[in-house]
């Protein structure tokens, strides 16, 4: 079904109100579908709590309540205080700050709805993404439609949802070891299911947070996926018929923003990116090996030494994102010379697309396994915890564009450089680097077919579009 052509004023007076939780690989997903739906000629606004907003604005040179022009329509960001001062201990307690962060957010949002009303910008749809399910309460309670936007894989959302209503197996107290088998998905082992269902994790806060979000799915009228349908094609369509809620997949989002002509002024990065592409420049083509752990993973020092020094033992050039307190060994820096560059941030689209890079050491995260199977570029897997364990199994064992230099927290070891090492030394040399290149390439126009005109996410997203306005004017 072809997208139907509406006004720009109608479209601009659909008012999409977009909540994230405060973490960047939450926020970050969110922005590319609110440029995305204000280019389309919606208007968007984006809110986070202001322990996030300060960051963003800082980072980013963004003002509240601002409106910004992006195609037809316009996006502006509402950062909410969420009752607790910035540097306050307690929010190192996430089970105690996601309870304050509920507590408060729903009065929060409630105000700041009634304000776009006052305004004369009444909202039209709520939008969502996980740790934050309140969100679809207090949109029924206000009667306003409401969706969310899935920021994992499909092979997630269905492993949480068959936990929640206890449809398979899981590993428990007294089988931790147990493998999961779920409809069209490889088998789990006990350690690459998403860590927050193990009995044993660390973060049992964020695996209640996560499964109030199933609680909920029958109050958004469909389910955004920021995932690829050719990359999923099975479990999302097993999903589909076993959900009442319709599934849609718009991804990957972050290939779709880069096709929005001046979007890329528009971030909400907590850190500056620092400019690291001149240096890659002056690289050649596939020499340099990216690494980067994301925002919020945190390795001991003991095993940022022991990378820093299986980096120099392989000899290949890197671009590395590391951040204090972590620092490399001393003369580590003297020793690679112009071999290596670290920097605290990175413009990670931007490096991942450069033709100097020739494999990506990632923990895993959602953003990043979209970011680098979408670029063509191939991965030596070094997932923590949460879902980063399972992107892992896919990359490795089913789009096979990844080999393995850890399992994750729960292998409770830390990898020493001889393996860095050899991982490095077989990701970019020899035969496997060459498989894993060519897996890599044929996924990289899998998922550029799927976004471009025509394909199952460009045809989503505009079918979205034309949903938000249809209930929008009933």
């Amino acid at each position: 079904m072809g997208s139907t052509v509406h006004s720009d004023e109608t479209l601009n007076s659909m008012h999409v109100f977009m909540v994230s939780f405060p973490g960047q690989g939450h926020v970050n997903p969110l922005l590319r579908l609110g440029k995305h739906l204000a280019y389309s000629g919606l208007f968007i606004t984006l809110s986070a709590p202001e322990s996030v907003g300060s960051k963003i604005r800082k980072a980013n040179n963004i003002i509240d309540d601002e409106p910004v022009r992006l195609g037809r329509g316009m996006i502006q960001f509402e950062f909410f205080n969420d009752g607790w001062d910035i540097n306050d201990p307690k929010r190192r307690d996430l089970d105690a700050y996601m309870a304050q962060l509920e507590l408060v957010g729903r009065e929060k949002l409630k105000w700041m709805i009634r304000k776009q009303d006052e305004t004369g910008r009444p909202v039209s749809c709520l939008i969502n993404n996980p740790f934050i399910p309140w969100v679809s309460d207090v949109a029924e309670s206000l009667g306003i439609p409401s969706a969310m936007l899935w920021i994992q894989s499909c092979a997630c959302f269905s492993t949480y949802y068959h936990y929640y209503h206890n449809l398979v197996s899981f590993p428990s107290e007294n089988e931790p070891q147990l493998d999961v088998k779920l409809p069209f998905m490889p088998s789990l082992r006990y350690d690459e299911i998403p860590s927050f269902l193990h009995p044993r994790t660390s973060y049992p806060f964020l695996g209640r947070a996560i499964l109030g979000q199933f609680k909920n799915l029958s109050k958004s009228f469909c389910i955004l996926m920021d995932a690829s349908q050719e990359l999923e094609e099975g479990i999302i369509e097993y999903m589909e018929k076993l959900i009442s809620t319709p599934i849609k997949t718009i991804g990957p989002l972050f290939k779709k923003e880069r096709n929005i002509i001046s979007s890329q002024s528009i971030r909400v990065d907590f850190i500056a990116a620092e400019n690291c592409i001149e240096w890659l420049d002056s690289k050649p083509l596939k020499s340099v090996v990216y690494i980067s752990f994301g925002s919020i993973v945190h390795l001991k020092q003991e095993q940022i030494d022991e990378i820093a020094f299986g980096l120099s033992g392989s000899e290949v050039s890197f671009l590395w994102v590391l951040r204090p307190p972590h620092v490399v060994p001393l003369g580590f820096l003297e020793e690679v010379g112009d071999k290596g560059k670290i920097v605290q941030w990175s413009p990670q689209e931007a490096v991942l697309a450069h033709p100097s890079i020739s494999c990506f050491v990632t923990h895993c995260g959602w953003n990043s396994t979209m970011e680098t199977v979408a670029s063509g570029v191939p991965v030596v897997v070094f997932p923590q915890w949460g879902d980063q364990v399972t992107n892992a199994k896919f990359l490795v064992d089913v789009f096979r564009v990844g080999i393995t230099m850890c399992r994750g927290e729960a292998e409770g070891r830390v990898i020493p450089r001889d393996e860095v090492e050899r991982c490095l030394r077989v990701a970019t040399s020899g035969p496997e680097a060459v498989r894993m290149m060519e897996n890599a390439v044929k996924w990289k126009k899998a998922v550029e077919a799927t976004v471009a005109e025509g394909g199952s996410s460009y045809k989503n997203m505009q079918n979205f579009v034309d949903e938000v306005v249809r209930i929008g004017i009933s």
